[in-house]
């Protein structure tokens, strides 16, 4: 296990580029894939590469406030004595690689932001409480095994397409004769099963990978990205004297507006249900944000730290959102998805829905835009073969959190809340990916012949 552990880890070092060039690369091979495989001209390719680059601005902006909400919340009022708290459990380094890969997983579960985002701020929990201890732990390990736990997350409670096909007025309930509730979906027995197993053999793996003591990689306390929560609430602007100073440094005025957000989202639970969406998530955040800090200086102080973070998003969503247009705008997804549609039969389909989902996600890593152009073609093809529908809703799901793992850009908050560099955690994500496609795939092909 070591010595195939050791080479992965140096081929990711040799070979990966880090995210932005990988972007750009990626760009590069959507082009010539669309222009080859496509009858478009040269002139549509570059096109509709061009006009798809603003097309994900919405989204950017919901991410890059979840990235700061999530970051800022991270280290407010009790947060950090409770997560320090938490990163203490483990009290060995197997048991920590174990720990911050279930800790990811559940999260992700709950909403898919938490899961790079608090998993990564638990792997440098976990990793500063280690070296407290004088006990050594491999950093790296523990960012790649956060990172994998996200493997689940399209089978949890904000899983974009078991959401969408349960949502009245979606574009496929006429494909699909009506909605498909989540009782069939994300709560249905085998992808609850299958979650469990697959946080299972993660996190088993995830303990065994840990190289020699000579060759462990501990945390460097001096990177500012890998600081303690309590240094960003040092050196809080003192303000003005006078009223604006007593204003800007009053609890009042914030704890006034979290509970207006408070009222806005229980009323939006109220009103329409158990839905969740990027927004809600947000405005959540902020809430609890604004009822923990002592100030708005306190907050702007903490957003400031923060707000290094949203650049390499600012910076990477619009490759891929040019990406995705010229991919979506040329026919070229459609293509792919109902050519992996036509091979299979009743039995196989969710899992060539599954693979080629993981393909395709390469390409285009959002759940939403991958549902939209992959299930019309693999929904067809289950009405004409027999299979069931929710387990081609799955196998999308499935295929795109699988390749998730192993994606430089999606990688990207982890990245930012532990400081580490991308081919360090991205080589051991690469190992546990293999793993869960075991029970992935099982999951998928025993419901198929249930």
């Amino acid at each position: 296990m070591q010595k195939i552990t050791r080479a992965i880890v140096r081929v990711f070092d040799r070979y990966m580029p880090e995210p932005f060039a990988f972007g750009i690369v990626m760009t590069l091979a959507a082009l010539v894939l669309t222009w080859w495989l496509t009858p478009a001209s040269a002139e549509k390719v570059v096109m509709s590469w061009g006009n798809g680059l603003a097309s994900l601005l919405p989204f950017i902006t919901q991410v890059c406030l979840t990235i700061l909400f999530a970051y800022a919340l991270a280290h407010l009022g009790p947060i950090p004595a409770y997560l320090e708290r938490l990163a203490g459990l483990p009290r060995t380094a197997q048991g920590a690689y174990a720990f911050v890969a279930v800790f990811a997983g559940c999260v992700s579960l709950i909403a898919w932001p938490l899961g790079t985002i608090l998993g990564g701020l638990m792997a440098r929990q976990v990793a500063l409480a280690f070296r407290h201890r004088g006990q050594k732990v491999h950093y790296p390990l523990l960012g790649g095994a956060a990172f994998s736990g996200f493997v689940v997350w399209h089978m949890g409670y904000s899983g974009s397409a078991p959401l969408l096909v349960a949502t009245q007025g979606n574009p496929m309930q006429e494909q699909l004769g009506g909605l498909l509730p989540v009782t069939q979906t994300t709560l249905a027995t085998f992808n609850l099963v299958t979650i469990v197993l697959t946080l299972a053999c993660v996190a088993l793996v995830a303990s065994l990978l840990a190289p020699a003591d000579a060759e462990l990689e501990e945390i460097d306390e001096s990177n500012p990205a890998q600081g303690s929560a309590q240094e960003h609430q040092e050196g809080l602007s003192q303000g003005r004297s006078g009223p604006a100073y007593r204003l800007e440094n009053s609890r009042w005025l914030t704890s006034f507006l979290g509970v207006l957000l408070i009222v806005y989202v229980a009323n939006w639970f109220y009103s329409k249900g158990v839905q969740l969406d990027l927004n809600i998530v947000n405005w959540t955040f902020l809430a609890a944000c604004l009822l923990l800090t002592r100030s708005a200086s306190e907050f702007s102080q903490v957003l400031m730290q923060a707000g290094r973070a949203v650049v390499p998003t600012l910076l990477q969503y619009p490759l891929y959102a040019g990406i995705m247009g010229v991919m979506l705008n040329t026919g070229l997804v459609a293509q792919l998805a109902d050519y992996f549609a036509r091979i299979g039969t009743a039995e196989t389909l969710p899992l060539i829905a599954f693979f080629s989902g993981g393909v395709i996600n390469m390409f285009i890593p959002s759940g939403g835009a991958q549902w939209a152009v992959q299930g019309p073609a693999f929904l067809a093809a289950a009405e004409a073969l027999g299979t069931a529908p929710e387990l081609i809703v799955m196998g999308v799901a499935y295929g795109d959190q699988w390749t998730n793992i192993i994606h430089p850009f999606v990688v990207i908050p982890l990245l930012i809340m532990t400081g580490l560099p991308a081919n360090k955690v991205l080589s051991y994500s690469f190992i546990l990916f293999l793993v869960a496609t075991v029970p992935l795939a099982g999951g998928l092909i025993v419901a198929g012949f249930w």
